[in-house]
């Protein structure tokens, strides 16, 4: 079975059936292998994991903050706030530094891993939204369907692919992780995550992740979209939670036989 995917940028959880021939995009679901406590005040929008601990960075104005997090009881065991007129984004931590970006401010800082005491700023054209490494550049997204390359010392920007089905870019691309080799990439108001090919930019597997959080559990004019994906590379594991979410998921990805492709 295939899925036509017609309009990334409105939603992909309302992708049409079809059996279209042509190359197709594998679309995987998920299990859940254990469920932890998070914050529901955090309203994430960077994750990663870091020595058997949490790095978060959440979201709003006056309520941004860098906290370092036990994974097991969700317990905030470090924060520092980010000043109260800058809207906090994403996170990335490379060798002994975090750095994390501004929504609209086109500034990001750059912490002290051990301390979180803020060593510099930066700045960048155009929106940020989201970061994660592949161990020799920073990879970073600003809400189009661009990612951008960024020299891990000086944070100037080096490259950039465009993420696309089968040719057809997809705006949105928010969160990021490095996972084996790929980027996975949620995709903003949507229930999905993309893995994506970073020389090329394509994608190439569909992760739905509708209903990870049951409707039992959301508090309406609270809970927030999924956004935050962080990866144990040690032990391979894949975390996954959203903003204001009470708990934060550890999955494992099924193949579920459909694919996807967009229509022409």
């Amino acid at each position: 079975m295939k899925l036509a995917l017609t309009r990334w940028t409105a939603t992909l959880a309302a992708a049409a059936l079809s059996t279209g021939a042509g190359a197709a995009v594998p679309v995987y679901g998920f299990e859940i292998v254990r469920a932890y406590p998070h914050d529901v005040h955090a309203f994430t929008e960077g994750l990663l994991f870091l020595n058997g601990f949490l790095y978060e960075s959440t979201g709003l104005e006056k309520h941004s903050s860098i906290r370092k997090v036990r994974l097991e009881n969700g317990e905030v065991l470090q924060k520092i706030r980010i000043p109260p007129q800058y809207f906090g984004e994403g996170l990335v931590v490379w060798q002994q530094r975090l750095i994390s970006l501004t929504w609209k401010s086109h500034v990001g800082f750059v912490f002290d891993l051990a301390t979180l005491q803020l060593q510099k700023r930066f700045h960048y054209p155009g929106e940020g939204w989201a970061l994660t490494q592949d161990g020799r550049r920073i990879i970073m997204s600003d809400g189009t369907a661009d990612l951008r390359f960024l020299d891990p010392q000086s944070l100037q920007e080096t490259g950039r692919i465009r993420v696309s089905l089968e040719g057809k870019p997809i705006d949105n691309v928010n969160e990021l992780e490095w996972v084996k080799g790929e980027i996975y990439a949620n995709v903003w108001r949507t229930n999905w995550l993309l893995r994506i090919n970073p020389d090329s930019g394509q994608v190439v597997g569909l992760i739905n992740l509708s209903g990870l959080l049951p409707a039992s559990e959301q508090v309406p004019g609270q809970t927030d979209v999924l956004n935050g994906i962080a990866y144990d590379a040690a032990r391979d594991r894949l975390f996954v939670t959203g903003k204001n979410w009470p708990k934060l998921f550890e999955i494992r990805l099924k193949p579920t036989g459909e694919s996807a492709q967009a229509n022409r």
